[in-house]
This record gives structure tokens, sequence and C-alpha cells, in this order.
């Protein structure tokens, strides 16, 4: 039986946070660009809930928009967010872990909120290849709705006491992955308190992932 992990991308295996810290600092300034930052998190998933058919480069243009109207601020590019995505990079352990992970046979999807190009320019920047990515903006629909999950399942045909989800946003990876009744691995990047529902397992970043997955789906 196919053992499956899949990934959430930006946040997990990306670093979101500085790629999208980068850019406001560079249009807003130094000074505004952790405030603006807490503001994006909250201005995104509203967006994505508004038009869940708006293509993810959208997104990060009507959430750079938004910020610069609160701010009164001209922006000298609105797609600025956008351009820069191909150049964010990976964490450090990320590439080999998921080679090590290969190397024992998982197989490896990525379910993310994005568009094909990008999610291609960022899978470039890891160097490992992936089996299969579902993205939001060929379904219309994005995360914490089912439906990566659901087009993942049917597209992989993989056993669900197979298949682990591991992911860093738990409002978007780990809820849905827990009412789907998946084994989940959170990447508690940023040390969050959150705690209903539990993850089946919990990490700081992907160092021991490939013996916790192990652990959990033996070969």
């Amino acid at each position: 039986m196919e053992r499956w992990a899949t990934f959430d991308c930006y946040g997990t295996l990306i670093d979101w946070n500085g790629g999208i810290r980068a850019e406001l600092s560079r249009s807003f300034g130094e000074a505004a660009a952790d405030r603006l930052l807490a503001r994006y998190h909250q201005l995104e998933p509203e967006i994505e809930r508004e038009d869940p058919s708006r293509p993810y480069r959208g997104v990060l243009a009507e959430a750079l928009r938004r910020l610069a109207a609160e701010e009164a601020v001209e922006l000298s590019d609105p797609d600025a967010l956008a351009r820069s995505l191909p150049d964010w990079p990976p964490f450090p352990e990320v590439p080999g872990v998921l080679a090590d992970l290969r190397a024992r046979g998982w197989r490896l999807g990525v379910l993310s909120n994005t568009d094909p190009d990008l999610l291609a320019a960022s899978i470039d920047q890891i160097g490992v290849p992936v089996d299969l990515r579902i993205v939001a903006s060929e379904l219309g629909s994005y995360k914490p709705a089912h439906a990566h999950w659901e087009q993942f399942l049917a597209e992989s045909g993989a056993d669900r006491a197979h298949h682990v989800h591991v992911a860093a946003s738990h409002f978007h990876d780990i809820v849905p992955a827990s009412e789907l009744g998946l084994h989940s691995v959170w990447i508690n990047r940023l040390g969050e308190t959150e705690t209903e529902p539990r993850p089946t397992r919990e990490l700081c970043d992907l160092n021991g992932l490939p013996e916790v997955l192990d652990e959990l789906v033996p070969a």
C-alpha cells in the first residue's frame, strides 16, 4: 500500500512570512512591516472567502491594495507580492527532509492555496520533485474548505489510513484534516498555542518528520 505525505506549501515548506514581510517593508517601510504583516493575515482569508474563484495572485494584489488604502499609501507596484513569490526561499531543512522521505518510499503531494505557476516556481526552489499538486485556482476553493483533500483523494486513490497531512497553519490545514479524520502533523514554527483540535503529532520544524511519519504509517 502506498504511503502518502501531503504538505501545505507556504509557511510549511516555503518562508511565507519572510517573503510577504520583505515586500511589505519595501512598499510601506521597515517600521510598519510587522504591524502590516499581522493585518495581512487578517485580510487574506477574508478575501479568499469573498470570492473563492479569485486566483491567488489576485488575492495577493487585493490584500496589498487594501493595506495601501488603509495606510493612505499609493503603491508603485500593485503586483509586488505575486512578482516576488517565486523567489521566496524554502526553510533550510526542507529539501533534505523531503529527499529523505522519498528515499523511504513516501509519495509526496502539495495541497496549496495558490496558482499552478507560482507553486511550480516554489517547488523548483525546493529542488525535490513531488508526485501530485492540488491548487486553489484550479478548484475554485481555498482551504480550510475540504475541496483540496477531496480532490487529492480522488486523483491519488490514497488510503486514508496511509495518508498524513503536514502543515504549519492550524486554521487552514490542521482543523480540516481533523474534520476529515486524517493523521496530521502540525509544524508549529511560530510557537502558537491553539489547542483544539489537536494534531496527531506536533513539531517545531520538519526536522524529525521522517521518523514521525514512519511511526504513524509504518512501511
